[in-house]
């Protein structure tokens, strides 16, 4: 299993959302890097659900429930389904992520415009420690 974080400006298309449909194909992604990665996501795989726009903050945990694949009628660019899972009661957000200098080479530090990208395991145990530690997580 791979760890993962995805963007979506809240005003497009929230976490909440994805808690009341249940499951969406995450698609939209154009960017190649980003789409270099997507294309690894498989089956099982743990993603943060990041806010973008004035929040800038993971605020939720899903998982992939297919392995990345290309729509019908596309042959470049992948897309994922996935479903919620936990959604954090106070977001982590992105300057408490700064400040912590284990994830200063972290791709959410260094390439804020990157949609998708890899989370290593530490990084991945320190975001749910901190969450835990501060009451966040639901």
């Amino acid at each position: 299993m791979a760890y993962w974080l995805f963007k979506e400006e809240p005003e497009h298309y929230s976490f909440d959302d994805l808690l009341r449909e249940g499951q969406t194909c995450w698609d939209g992604v154009s960017n190649a890097l980003a789409q270099k990665n997507l294309a690894q996501v498989r089956k099982g795989d743990r993603i943060f659900y990041y806010h973008t726009g004035t929040e800038k903050a993971i605020v939720g945990i899903m998982e992939a429930v297919s392995d990345a694949y290309h729509p019908a009628g596309e042959s470049k660019l992948y897309v994922v389904d996935v479903r919620p899972g936990k959604k954090f009661a106070r977001p982590v957000t992105l300057a408490e992520i700064k400040a912590l200098p284990q994830c200063a080479a972290w791709e959410l530090v260094r390439l804020p415009r990157l949609s998708v990208m890899p989370v290593p395991d530490s990084i991945w145990k320190l975001i749910l420690q901190l969450a835990q530690k501060s009451g966040h997580e639901k």
